[in-house]
């Protein structure tokens, strides 16, 4: 068949389809980390005589470095499941009860009372939770509220699932404190839930117990429950240490997500959880927890051999690890710290304690030649092979979030690069 006569038939067929796309997707790859990085790369060219490496402090995956790997226990675990051959069936939709049964126990541990296994519900990582939980919630008119700065695949799934996303400012000036007076402005009878991540990102703040418990007495005089990302769980390195925002779970309901891939650096491995810190069963009689169920009935499930591996991988993994990688973190966040302080046109508000990033002020006035922030990591990226994330991904225009969970040599390599560009592009002294 001749081109122009199979294009004429192909463009005549086309006009009687009955199907169009789902509009609540377009446009939704703005709000993901994955899809803003992807257009900071696009003109980046890397240097194919290895001089000069790609240095990625744009996401949360340290994996790739040695100095990060995780646990040798973790894979023994992993590789036992696997080889036992008692893991390759489909698991139940709510995960295989031993794992939940050691989750619920290691959870626990940082809690006023004991969870148990039906409080554990498993997933492929905690983004399938943050999906779960939005779908769970979605009905007509509901909206929740979002920290700003924040992750904003919790508005991707909102939009996707027709919901609104109100957004509550963090406070830079109080160590990225939740501003408890905007939550409150922004709350009516369809706000059903706010959303805080604890240890923070993009902020690498660390809230305390006296700021976690406002939180919870003001969702509580709202009727509305807390979403709680923990998946940075115990990766602090400041004064802070870590509390869970389940030890209020009397007070208010609180689902709490979380993950294997941050504090184990397996990302990878799609392991994650949403518990119910509820001891006054509020959950279960508003029937949210059936929804849970029925949602994972008709969802996909976390590998079965990584399910199979959690008893041991929790059990056996040592301190040391742990306390290794935290000890990493803080070098590099004392790094990122002390080299920011150089650059002129960039402004670190508070040093952070915990997660893996940091959020930092541009200055665009010190500046010439660059539009925003989103120009500014794209051009960084093509000029010195720097990966940042620009600030409008993580809905905080014209700031960036920089990554420090990298090889320590690596960062300071990146940091100089930065700087260098800064000074390039600065404007002249009058």
């Amino acid at each position: 068949m001749e081109n122009g006569a199979g294009n004429g038939v192909a463009v005549a067929a086309a006009a009687a389809w009955n199907f169009a796309p789902n509009e609540a997707l377009l446009g939704l790859t703005a709000l993901s980390v994955r899809g803003v990085l992807g257009r900071v790369k696009a003109g980046m060219v890397a240097d194919g005589g290895g001089a000069r490496p790609v240095v990625p402090m744009g996401h949360g995956d340290p994996s790739a470095f040695p100095c990060f790997r995780t646990a040798q226990e973790a894979v023994d675990a992993v590789a036992g499941a696997l080889r036992s051959g008692e893991h390759n069936s489909y698991p139940t939709s709510v995960g295989l009860e031993p794992a939940r049964r050691s989750i619920a126990k290691y959870l626990s541990r940082d809690l006023p009372y004991e969870l148990s296994p039906d409080d554990i519900y498993l997933t492929s990582g905690c983004t399938q939770a943050i999906e779960i939980i939005c779908s769970v919630l979605a009905r007509p008119g509901a909206n929740i509220l979002l920290p700003r700065p924040g992750y904003l695949f919790y508005e991707a799934r909102a939009a996707f699932n027709g919901m609104e996303a109100r957004y509550f400012d963090l406070l830079p000036q109080k160590d990225w404190e939740v501003d408890i007076d905007c939550v409150q402005a922004l709350a009516d009878k369809n706000t059903i839930a706010m959303v805080i991540v604890n240890p923070g990102n993009p902020c690498g703040n660390v809230y305390s117990y006296e700021h976690l418990a406002e939180v919870a007495e003001t969702a509580q005089k709202l009727g509305i429950f807390v979403i709680t990302d923990e998946v940075y769980a115990h990766l602090t390195f400041g004064e802070r240490k870590f509390v869970p925002m389940g030890v209020f779970g009397t007070v208010v309901p609180v689902f709490t997500l979380g993950s294997i891939s941050k504090r184990w650096v397996v990302p990878g491995w799609r392991l994650g959880w949403i518990v119910t810190n509820d001891p006054n069963g509020v959950f279960q009689r508003t029937k949210v927890v059936d929804c849970i169920k029925s949602y994972l009935d008709i969802s996909s499930d976390p590998p079965t051999f990584v399910q199979g591996a959690i008893p041991k991988l929790l059990e056996n993994t040592k301190d040391e690890f742990f306390s290794k990688t935290v000890e990493i973190l803080r070098e590099t966040a004392d790094i990122c710290w002390e080299k920011l302080k150089d650059i002129n046109s960039i402004t670190c508000p508070s040093k952070p304690e915990g997660s893996m990033f940091v959020m930092v002020k541009l200055d665009l006035s010190c500046l010439q030649d660059i539009k925003d922030d989103m120009d500014f990591c794209c051009r960084l990226a093509k000029e010195e092979l720097v990966v940042l994330l620009p600030g409008c991904a993580v809905g905080y225009k014209n700031w960036l979030r920089i990554t420090f969970a990298i090889d320590p040599s690596s960062l300071e390599d990146g940091l100089d690069r930065l700087k260098s560009f800064c000074l390039r592009h600065s404007k002249p002294a009058i």
